[in-house]
């Protein structure tokens, strides 16, 4: 999921910044865009399923109006979230005024805190995590003298991964949890307008200069008044920046903790060269996140480095597509070889990960129908053997092929002639230089930053003959 936002002192057409943001945060959520824009407390806001430039067209834009200040996010959802009915951000009307929040991550907590909230009579309309924390702001709200206190206290009361960004009708908040688990940003641009991002890259996209990334815990409020740090939640956890983000989430071109993702997957492919060396010829990395590390394996290997699969660019990315079926479809005429790279020749393959197993079997039948001899299939990420609760979408250890496995039964599964993973004592090496402290690597390795969450269902998720089956 992608967060921006935008605040400046004049009343220009934010909602244009907003659109080149998100559309710079479209590989961190496919499933649902919106946008609201602020124009001295009035909020006017538009969200709908599918990709920026499906949901925002030009006429669309710009009934948003004008105005100070906007946020928006794009999103992928995990199994029964999906629909425009969760898309965000959401807009809340409170006694005390308005609130437009839009969320990032996961909240570990969620469940339980939507059942305590539903037990004192509040009632939700829809599934998302963002609901939720909305009402646990305005609660605070009703007590708090600001804004950014309300945000403050409910802080308490939030466990997970995530980052939010909030805006009331005077002041723009962005927020990161307390572990840092995923990044967020701010910069400048040149009229003294202030942009708040996940990733660099959006900042670029609108002529926005990095000022720097928030710390873990940190609350940062824009308003007419200036900048305002709290950090009364830093330093409060030990940091756990999502490992991921170096491997496949983040865009090549972010800054993310100090480190160049581009150079930390660079590393990756060194790393994996050095642990698992094979004769080959060519060296061939999945668009797009597997390139660098293809680079990296091939500079370290000295195998020549070869463009050996073209990725249609109208396809979106597969991981993160909602739906098993929908990604296999995905797959299907998102990728297709050229001969002349691999024709002939022992293919190393590197892809980013091996999740679910999906798209690696399909390339390497790809490769070797295209002539390739030999197909040495390398992934820059560690086995997947345990489920994300931080907002990367790896539900269940039963859809992950590497807990129900062995790395030879996967490799004869896949067609491949080797297969090797990135060590995971190399995992935590990629970000070499970078200003984090500690990294999340739950997901190979089970070590949670947090307590599992306690799931309630939603009972609004079944049908009624599977509720009585479940009786």
């Amino acid at each position: 999921m992608g967060l921006f936002g935008i605040i400046g002192s004049e009343r220009t057409n934010v909602a244009s910044s907003v659109y080149y943001g998100l559309y710079a945060l479209q590989h961190r959520g496919q499933e649902s865009a919106g946008i609201v824009v602020n124009d001295d407390g009035l909020f006017t806001a538009y969200k709908d399923s599918g990709l920026v430039n499906d949901v925002f067209s030009k006429d669309r834009l710009e009934a948003l109006g004008l105005g100070n200040m906007a946020i928006g996010h794009v999103r992928y959802g995990t199994l029964g979230t999906k629909g425009r009915m969760n898309a965000e951000p959401i807009v809340v009307n409170h006694v005390k005024g308005r609130l437009a929040i839009a969320t990032a991550g996961g909240i570990v907590n969620a469940s339980a805190l939507r059942r305590e909230l539903e037990l004192q009579g509040m009632i939700f309309h829809t599934s998302s995590e963002a609901e939720v924390v909305s009402y646990v702001i305005t609660k605070e709200r009703i007590s708090s003298a600001s804004i950014e206190e309300a945000v403050t206290k409910a802080m308490n009361k939030l466990v997970g991964g995530f980052c939010m960004v909030l805006m009331s009708p005077r002041k723009l908040i962005a927020v990161r949890d307390r572990g840092g688990f995923h990044p967020l940003c701010y910069g400048v641009r040149e009229d003294g307008s202030y942009v708040v991002a996940t990733e660099t890259c959006a900042l670029d996209s609108v002529g926005a200069t990095l000022v720097r990334e928030l710390e873990p815990g940190e609350i940062v409020v824009f308003s007419p008044d200036g900048i305002n740090s709290i950090k009364e939640h830093c330093k409060k956890a030990p940091e756990s920046l999502c490992v991921f983000e170096y491997v496949y989430t983040a865009r090549p071109d972010s800054i993310v903790a100090g480190c160049s993702v581009h150079e930390a997957r660079r590393r990756a492919g060194m790393f994996l060269a050095k642990a698992h060396p094979v004769e080959a010829d060519v060296v061939v990395g999945v668009p797009d996140s597997g390139l660098d590390a293809a680079y990296g394996y091939s500079v370290e290997s000295g195998i020549p480095y070869g463009i050996g699969l073209i990725k249609n660019k109208y396809i979106g990315r597969t991981f993160i597509a909602p739906g098993q079926d929908v990604r296999e479809d995905k797959v299907k005429i998102k990728l297709n070889p050229i001969r002349s790279t691999v024709e002939g020749k022992r293919v190393v393959l590197v892809d980013d990960s091996i999740v679910r197993g999906t798209t690696c079997a399909k390339l390497v039948k790809l490769l070797k129908n295209a002539g390739a001899t030999e197909v040495h299939l390398r992934s820059s990420a560690p086995p997947f053997l345990n489920p994300c609760y931080y907002g990367t979408d790896i539900e269940s250890r039963e859809s992950l092929i590497a807990c129900n496995h062995t790395i030879e039964e996967i490799r004869e599964m896949t067609g491949a002639d080797s297969l090797g993973y990135l060590r995971l004592e190399d995992v935590t090496k990629l970000a070499e230089g970078s200003s984090c402290t500690g990294f999340c690597t739950a997901c190979f390795d089970g070590r949670y930053p947090t307590d599992p969450p306690i799931i309630y269902k939603n009972k609004y998720d079944s049908k009624i003959s599977e509720k009585e089956k479940e009786n």
